[in-house]
């Protein structure tokens, strides 16, 4: 592989081979995908941050807190992103995704901020709230925007930046939790929208978005920006204007459930669905008191760093494999993997607590157990929900109905997070994890059956696809038409 540097300051990626005069994707739209993925890392950070902080929070004496408002700091920031979600449709439609993006970065600052400094559990819990709140909406807003910006052939690798970048997110905060509070740890937090707000002041708005709004010439200049100087962008901006023009009216709440969409917006559901009831939030949350409730003999800090690193290094495992054997694929090989794993957590707490059986010597069984389900988890159902919510959703209804996904995923979210010690006390430990990994078994027959693969295929072609609409005579992929830089191939 070469790396060309042009005078304009794009770069061209160019694989040697038969395809060498193919440049695969430009740098801008890299440095797209990373800028919107530093807003993932602070939804990991805050994802992971009640698993250490909680710990150190109970034995504060600046603080007070007790049990239940413990459970709340941890519930209370998937419900407040239910509302960011719900909030952030209208916003993506209205004053544009990267605009949209853009408007987290301060609240998430200030959330932080009244988290480090609380005397009283209850700015812990404002905090938590406005975090939680920008969580919801950015959640909503990062798979639209890479979705409406990075080509088909690199949406599957480019797309999955920000699950790859959230996952940095959590191991930050696991490794800086070993050593930091929960008031030292927010300060971090803080520091996580500084970057975030750099890098998004230097990417474009999307083209998709400024044709939407009949602003044809900044739509040119955007698509330029991320297809480079020497790509020929004509086709591609025409296809996006047919495609506008198709969708010209506003999609009210009744044409969103027409049965017209319905296809798409069940399936991203029901994606959405058993990515959290596979109780990837309960472990994440609580990842700390799970090692201390199993008894293992690993330091459970030192635990949870391992966790984060697994979490963290799969996303990659991913990002490499999804544009080149698909999305069920990994869909079904991430269903399995979760299934068996968490059947054998179970089986493991079952035989300690019901069977009477010493399991001293089986420690490292909860750590590898939860190792391998994280593994499975972020290859694909962590992911590619999110992914494919940017890829199935019919323009027209994008911004609605992603909102409806989203607010979905996060109420459910909070249900299985809030209720995680309620479901432990009433089943046990063994029951909860053989419950979860019945619903990742029951998501295997879900992907089977419903999941459509879109490797490879424009949105306009997944449209059309999942809409039953007639397909229109379509460009060739936008890559077809970017002339190589001379690297004497």
């Amino acid at each position: 592989m070469k790396i060309l540097m042009r005078a304009d300051t794009h770069y061209s990626i160019v694989v040697k081979g038969n395809d060498c005069d193919k440049p695969k994707y430009t740098f801008s739209q890299v440095l797209a995908a990373v800028a919107v993925s530093m807003g993932s890392m602070i939804i990991g950070f805050s994802s992971a941050y009640t698993s250490p902080a909680l710990v150190t929070m109970e034995n504060s004496t600046r603080i007070d807190v007790s049990a239940e408002e413990a459970s709340w700091i941890g519930g209370l920031m998937p419900l407040a992103a239910l509302a960011g979600g719900m909030l952030g449709g209208p916003l993506v439609d209205y004053i544009g995704r990267r605009r949209t993006i853009l408007f987290t970065a301060i609240p998430f600052f200030i959330g932080w901020m009244l988290i480090a400094t609380a005397e009283i559990v209850h700015l812990v819990l404002a905090g938590r709230a406005i975090c939680g709140l920008c969580v919801g909406v950015g959640s909503l807003a990062f798979p639209v925007y890479l979705g409406e910006t990075i080509q088909p052939e690199v949406r599957g690798t480019l797309g999955l930046f920000p699950t790859a970048i959230g996952n940095i997110g959590i191991l930050v905060c696991y490794v800086a939790g070993k050593y930091l509070d929960w008031s030292q740890l927010a300060y971090l937090g803080a520091a996580l929208p500084v970057p975030f707000l750099i890098l998004m002041f230097m990417i474009p708005e999307t083209p998709r978005w400024y044709i939407s709004r009949g602003r044809t010439e900044e739509a040119r200049k955007a698509l330029r920006w991320l297809r480079s100087a020497n790509t020929k962008i004509d086709n591609e901006l025409h296809e996006i204007s047919l495609c506008d023009a198709e969708n010209r009216n506003e999609s009210s709440l009744r044409e969103i459930l027409s049965m017209k969409y319905m296809k798409s917006i069940l399936i991203s559901l029901g994606l959405m669905l058993f990515q959290q009831l596979s109780g990837i939030n309960a472990v994440i949350f609580y990842t700390v008191k799970i090692f201390k409730m199993s008894g293992s003999s690993i330091d459970e800090n030192l635990s949870t760093i391992v966790v984060g690193m697994v979490n963290f290094m799969s996303t990659f495992l991913a990002t490499a494999l999804i544009d080149r054997t698909g999305r069920k694929i990994l869909l079904y090989i991430s269903s399995v993997t979760m299934t068996t794993t968490l059947t054998i957590l179970g089986t493991f707490f079952y035989v300690r607590d019901n069977l009477h059986t010493d399991v001293s010597n089986l420690g490292w069984l909860p750590l590898t157990s939860l190792m391998i389900y994280l593994l499975g988890f972020s290859l694909a159902f962590g992911p590619i929900p999110w992914l494919m919510m940017g890829e199935i959703l019919p323009a027209k209804i994008r911004g609605g109905a992603a909102s409806i996904c989203t607010a979905f995923n996060w109420l459910c979210t909070f249900i299985v997070t809030k209720t995680f010690y309620n479901i432990l006390i009433a089943i046990g430990p063994a029951g909860t994890f053989w419950l979860f990994a019945c619903i990742c078994f029951v998501g295997l027959f879900f992907v089977i059956i419903c999941v459509p693969e879109t490797q490879g295929k424009s949105l306009e072609q997944i449209e059309d696809k999942m809409t039953g609409r007639k397909a229109r005579t379509r460009r060739l992929s936008s890559i077809a038409n970017i002339k190589p830089l001379p690297s004497g191939c």
